[in-house]
């Protein structure tokens, strides 16, 4: 896709992150609880949106495929951004930069949705779904990583906060193999870490005082 008009091509990256984030502000977890057992997940368990207070509330099939959808509402961002940044003149770390904001965007989209009164997830699979788009390898070693973890605590939280912790050296072990260093990537890499640690700093205070639940108990998130 090319264009000369200079209006189409400041506008295009605009709509590529507004589609980004209603990309990943799809309510999926809401959605499900409202489909399958009438109620509302912000008033059921963690009161989270997410595929954790989804496997809680409803079971392990929905919860599954809640999970796969926010999965791949960060990875379709990130993916249709390279798609149309690919066929205009934008190069190097400019079209890093874009295709990052649409990956940041969805993350956005995710914790902030406006159909949901900014209150959604904490974004931790949406994150994963960006960062497969972005760097399989990356993402597939993150979650590598959270499932490390979460089998030895039985925490969520904690498995998202050491995954989220570990994501930039990933990220800078991943450059030397694929071009060198990109640094729009690793800002991603920095901003996603302090999203999930921000997301869940209530979390953050119950491991500190030795009360966050188990994966399993009622409370968990």
């Amino acid at each position: 896709m090319t264009s000369t008009d200079p209006l189409a091509a400041m506008l295009l990256p605009l709509a590529l992150l507004l589609g980004g984030y209603l990309l990943g502000s799809i309510p999926s977890g809401y959605l499900a609880a409202r489909w399958l057992a009438g109620i509302d997940l912000r008033q059921e368990g963690s009161g989270s949106t997410g595929a954790t207070n989804v496997l809680r509330v409803l079971g392990k099939g929905p919860a599954l495929a809640v999970f796969l959808v926010d999965v791949l509402k960060g990875t379709g961002a990130v993916l249709l951004a390279k798609a149309v940044f690919g066929g205009t003149a934008l190069t190097g770390t400019a079209l890093d930069a874009w295709v990052v904001g649409a990956g940041l965007a969805a993350l956005a989209g995710h914790i902030w949705p406006i159909w949901l009164g900014w209150r959604g997830g904490k974004a931790v699979a949406t994150g994963l779904g960006m960062l497969l788009g972005l760097a399989w390898p990356v993402g597939l070693a993150c979650f590598g990583l959270f499932l490390t973890v979460l089998s030895l605590s039985r925490i969520v939280s904690l498995s998202s906060m050491v995954a989220a912790i570990g994501l930039p050296f990933l990220m800078l072990g991943w450059f030397p193999q694929h071009g060198g260093f990109r640094p729009a990537y690793l800002a991603l890499a920095l901003l996603t870490t302090l999203l999930v640690l921000w997301r869940h700093r209530s979390n953050l205070q119950r491991l500190l005082a030795g009360t966050e639940p188990r994966l399993g108990d009622s409370k968990a998130s």
